[in-house]
């Protein structure tokens, strides 16, 4: 499917706006997604999401309020939908002109049965977008979750909570837990992949006091994939990490600077 787009290319880092972190020095920081067409994706998430480009350090990409959305140049092993995130969310004032863009861009979408105004998208490189209409927003479009599907939610309620201080409650129907800039959404689904590869390799929180952080978690058992480091060329420091279903995690410090 071809994606036809017009777009001025401007670097914008200066518009990325994370929130500020929550007491563990935690917020949502950025995804890294893998694409066979870099540049025609990020012509989707501009010129149909909505999102500003990205270019800073070396990093390329999109920003939206909330999150930092990095691209890089990679064949996805298979999509989103089948891994442990099957999709990423965000929240925008008036849904009407999204559905007429999606549909003039012939991607498939679907909406819910349960009266959300919202629908869900099979964008480019087997990524799932859902967008859902909030007419209090005060910008245009802002990062809203993270859908994990799991095997235990409840179980992966309290990993996040113990260990990056994500508030515990309910989304709707789904348990989920809170972190400044993000919700984290858990859906129990015994077949979940890992992330990595996918077209959602990893995500990534912005902490505070990284090195501290680190220590802690691995003081707490938690492995580390990738032990704290700094990068001079990136201009920042940062670490990885996998959780117990799966998902890969990058901790950054600095990526907004």
């Amino acid at each position: 499917m071809k994606l036809v787009f017009s777009l001025v290319l401007i670097a914008t880092a200066s518009l990325a706006q994370l929130a500020a972190p929550n007491p563990q020095g935690v917020a949502m920081g950025h995804l890294h997604l893998n694409a066979a067409d870099p540049d025609t994706f990020k012509h989707f998430w501009t010129d149909l999401i909505g999102a500003q480009l990205y270019d800073k350090n070396g990093l390329s990409g999109v920003t939206v309020p909330g999150a930092i959305i990095l691209i890089r140049k990679a064949t996805p092993t298979g999509g989103s939908v089948g891994s442990t995130v099957n999709h990423i969310g965000f929240t925008v004032p008036d849904l009407q002109p999204c559905i007429a863009k999606v549909e003039a861009a012939h991607l498939k979408y679907t909406k819910p049965n349960n009266g959300a105004v919202q629908i869900m998208i099979d964008g480019p490189e087997g990524l799932r977008v859902e967008l859902t209409e909030e007419k209090s927003a005060t910008v245009p479009l802002r990062f809203h979750h993270i859908h994990f599907y799991t095997p235990d939610p409840q179980a992966i309620q309290a990993w996040y909570s113990e260990h990056f201080g994500a508030i515990p409650g309910k989304r709707l129907l789904w348990e989920a837990g809170d972190l400044p800039g993000t919700n984290l959404t858990y859906t129990q689904n015994a077949t979940a992949v890992p992330t990595q590869g996918r077209s959602v390799d990893h995500i990534g929180f912005e902490i505070k006091n990284l090195e501290a952080f680190c220590k802690k978690l691995t003081d707490s058992g938690v492995k580390l994939d990738v032990p704290y480091n700094t990068r001079p060329q990136l201009k920042l420091s940062l670490a990885f990490l996998t959780d117990p279903w799966g998902t890969r995690i990058e901790l950054t410090e600095g990526l907004v600077n």
